[in-house]
């Protein structure tokens, strides 16, 4: 990149070069430019680090933040074709649906879920004990199918996977706890599965749960408790994409908007 401007060692760049290889890097996307500057900065500082240049002040760069790029949520079309190709006929497949049922019906993040107990199930309340970011608790109410779909699979799955005891509620394949990984895996395997493409993982359906509360009419609040966020602008953030689509349909349907 600046072989061009005459340059055959990087120890002959200083700040003023920098400076202008970040004004060409204007038209570029804003997560390509940090990391393309991450890198040249961390060059730099190898080799100060290995007496290969001489200190020198690296200049201070001002860009916006690059925007999140979060994931559209499911129409209900597409909610139903996804959580409905299962077939039922195997203790997998079953915990598959469950665990499905579970990401759409609460919103955990899958990290939330994989670490469920079995005493995280409070059959009297019908709900979740879950430990979130920062190790915060919360108890979270489940919808009544979901906590259907949960009951199946703790009576009729679980038992058939758990090769040894263990505390996890959701297990694997071979009676160990469910990954994290292993968990996505399952979403996408069972998106592609219903026709649904690439694109989709364990957290568009919670962006989808999100959403639906959201343009079901619930509390801004109450949606950020739900999800686990300790701030309501992360909420906001989260949200804001297709609540904003959906203002846009309202504008052009409704007679006095």
């Amino acid at each position: 990149m600046f072989g061009r401007q005459g340059y055959s060692q990087f120890a002959q760049i200083h700040a003023p070069d920098v400076v202008a290889y970040h004004s060409q890097l204007a038209d570029v996307a804003p997560r390509t430019r940090l990391r393309r500057l991450a890198a040249l900065r961390s060059l730099n500082r190898w080799m100060i680090r290995t007496g290969r240049r001489a200190q020198w002040d690296w200049p201070d760069l001002r860009f916006g933040r690059p925007l999140r790029h979060l994931p559209k949520a499911l129409p209900a079309t597409e909610l139903t074709q996804l959580l409905e190709n299962t077939d039922l006929n195997s203790p997998r497949n079953l915990r598959d649906r469950a665990f499905l049922e579970l990401l759409y019906g609460t919103g955990l993040r899958v990290s939330e879920a994989v670490s469920l107990r079995t005493d995280a199930v409070l059959t009297g309340d019908q709900a979740l004990r879950v430990t979130g970011k920062r190790g915060k608790t919360r108890v979270l109410p489940v919808p009544g199918e979901t906590w259907a779909w949960v009951e199946t699979y703790v009576r009729d799955a679980r038992p058939q996977l758990a090769t040894k005891p263990v505390a996890a509620l959701w297990l694997n394949d071979r009676g160990g706890p469910l990954s994290r990984q292993s968990a996505d895996r399952i979403v996408r395997q069972r998106a592609r599965r219903a026709g649904l493409g690439r694109g989709i993982s364990a957290h568009t359906l919670r962006h989808t749960y999100a959403v639906h509360l959201l343009e079901g009419g619930a509390d801004l609040r109450a949606v950020q408790e739900l999800l686990g966020h300790a701030s309501l602008a992360t909420t906001q953030i989260y949200t804001q994409l297709d609540l904003r689509q959906t203002e846009n349909q309202y504008r052009k349907a409704h007679p006095r908007a």
